[in-house]
């Protein structure tokens, strides 16, 4: 299959024109070294996946200007999900009887915050299916219509079940966006930079909840400020439609369509450094692991890849890894600090509990600029490693100050009570410890959840590792609360940091690090279990082929500067 094809020739898997009289005179290796490339393209083809080990572009380390206006663009999803999700903390606050009772339950609380996770349960969990089906661009502007809707609902609404209505609305748009915009931008960025790429995203969504919180610090004395608070969520909704007429569709997607030349195009834009027989090459290898998923895709039906994600050994450990990650993710209790972190620091004694609030929400945007330089660098599972403790001692402290701060009201906390403002200043250093913690590792990691699916059901995977991640938050966030008032706010912090150290116990065991493999690659490291030694190896290997080709280049470099040196010297000799 590869011998004949013009675009994947011997003289093209060695970096040269196949008319090129010179070609082996300028070949990087023996014909033996292309044959053996070669035969291990085939190898990986016939496998099911491409090895990208194949294919070193020039300039592939350079990340082009189309690529970051492409993300920022996409990642204004974030930005969305952060605010729609962080907005309700202050909003819960300030309700005050706007909504018909002279002061909402816990039980409305409970209601208003969790129906926005219902409905990102449910636009999670069809968001990837749809978009093998649609695309992934009109899956972004499907959540950005709903996002619009949603804000002008929770803006006009004068009870608790139209508020509800609203949340509820928001949350289909946050569960689309939550699941789209990590995989759209995965397959738009060079391996290398990919999951930097990604952290962007929440980059972006960490800073729609500091945005969320200082607004609502604004609004905090204004009367009916809450529904400015929830209405500006339309804003960013509204500018990201613009912007989607002018971004393209996932390569992947287009290459699945049939539509090669604008997939050419694109990945022209994404690799622009690349010489053009490298570009080509690049497409081909594409090319063939997407026509691979689309044989997969014409001959079953959803059901049977549904059942291929669970009953088939390679997706299952990728599927078990993913639902794994996003359920800690959320078990971990950190949203619940999200939704009711001014309802907490206002029990606790702070005069200005939402401004409170955006010192937290502040400590998590600025350490997920850490995770922004670092994820990539460092590898998502040694930042896990490192990272989980902290959230643990954090949890842990907290949960010890809580039993020491309220001894005098029987273990309850009571609004109005004055408590001690040393261990109120630790339950906020506990969380500031805490909040750091999952910004650098597990606020990001659980969203790389794309790369561990091949393409063929990718759309499925994640839309089931994202459906955990909002299960996980339904439940968290409709019982914490009522958690709280049961075995007391020192026994449900103690409780999460429990979670939190049986969560570290599943990345020692079972998260590989996926960092510097192609999405193509990832696939291979679960053949045989969960892949931690496998995935350091092909690490590795791929960081030797990356040297030759780089002490390649300076051999070049070196013979072209000897070359021009000996010139020089005949063109002195000839003078004289």
């Amino acid at each position: 299959m590869l011998d004949n094809d013009p675009m994947i020739s011997e003289e093209k898997i060695g970096g040269n024109l196949p008319n090129d009289p010179d070609a082996k005179d300028r070949a990087d290796g023996s014909v033996c070294e292309v044959n053996s490339l070669r035969d291990e393209v085939l190898r990986d083809i016939d496998s099911g996946e491409i090895n990208e080990l194949a294919v070193v572009a020039e300039g592939e380390e350079r990340t082009t200007w189309f690529v970051w206006i492409l993300v920022v663009c996409s990642t204004i999803s974030g930005l969305l999900f952060g605010y729609d999700t962080g907005v309700i903390s202050g909003a819960l606050v300030t309700i005050g009887s706007d909504l018909g009772p002279q002061n909402l339950s816990n039980g409305q609380k409970e209601l208003i915050t969790s129906a926005t996770t219902l409905g990102a349960l449910l636009g999670g969990l069809v968001a990837g299916i749809l978009s093998d089906w649609t695309g992934r661009k009109l899956v972004l502007g499907i959540a950005d219509v709903i996002f619009i809707g949603g804000a002008v609902a929770q803006a006009v609404s004068h009870n608790v079940w139209s508020m509800i209505g609203g949340r509820f609305l928001i949350g289909i748009g946050v569960g689309l966006a939550a699941c789209i915009a990590p995989l759209y931008i995965q397959e738009l960025s060079p391996t290398r930079l990919r999951g930097r790429m990604v952290v962007l995203n929440v980059v972006m969504i960490t800073l729609g909840q500091v945005i969320a919180y200082g607004i609502g610090a604004g609004f905090f004395h204004v009367h009916g400020g809450w529904r400015w608070m929830v209405g500006l969520g339309s804003v960013p909704a509204g500018f990201q439609i613009g912007f989607l007429f002018f971004l393209p569709e996932s390569p992947r997607i287009l290459l699945q369509k049939g539509d090669t030349l604008r997939a050419h195009r694109v990945m022209s834009k994404i690799y622009a450094f690349a010489k053009p027989e490298e570009l080509d090459l690049k497409v081909k290898l594409l090319q063939l692991a997407v026509k691979r998923s689309i044989e997969i895709t014409q001959t079953t039906t959803l059901l049977q890849r549904l059942k291929s994600v669970v009953l088939d050994p390679v997706n299952r450990r990728g599927l078990i890894i993913a639902c794994g990650m996003q359920a800690f993710q959320q078990l971990c209790g950190f949203n619940t600090l999200m939704y009711y972190s001014a309802t907490l620091f206002k029990e606790i004694g702070f005069d200005q509990p939402t401004a409170v609030g955006l010192i937290i929400s502040g400590t998590n945007f600025i350490f997920t600029l850490v995770a922004l330089k670092w994820i990539d660098k460092i590898g998502r599972r040694k930042i896990m490693i490192w990272s989980a403790p902290g959230m643990v001692i954090g949890l842990t402290l907290a949960s010890i100050s809580f039993y020491y701060m309220t001894k005098k009201t029987g273990g309850n906390l009571v609004d109005g009570t004055q408590y001690s403002t040393a261990w109120s200043a630790i339950v906020l250093l506990s969380m500031i410890l805490f909040v750091a913690s999952y910004a650098t590792g597990l606020g990001n990691v659980p969203w790389q959840q794309g790369e561990l699916f091949s393409l063929a059901v990718r759309g499925i995977g994640t839309s089931l590792a994202t459906a955990t991640n909002w299960g996980g938050n339904l439940l968290i966030g409709s019982t914490y609360l009522s958690l709280m008032a049961k075995i007391t706010p020192a026994g449900a912090f103690g409780f999460y940091a429990s979670l939190c150290f049986l969560g570290w116990i599943f990345v020692l065991g079972c998260f590989p690090e996926t960092a510097g493999l192609s999405l193509e690659e990832v696939k291979m490291v679960f053949r045989n279990g969960f892949g931690i030694k496998e995935s350091q190896r092909l690490r590795k290997r791929k960081r030797e082929i990356r040297g030759k080709e780089k002490e390649k280049g300076k051999l070049k470099m070196l013979d072209v500067v000897a070359t021009g040196v000996e010139g020089r010297g005949r063109a002195d000799n000839e003078k004289f």
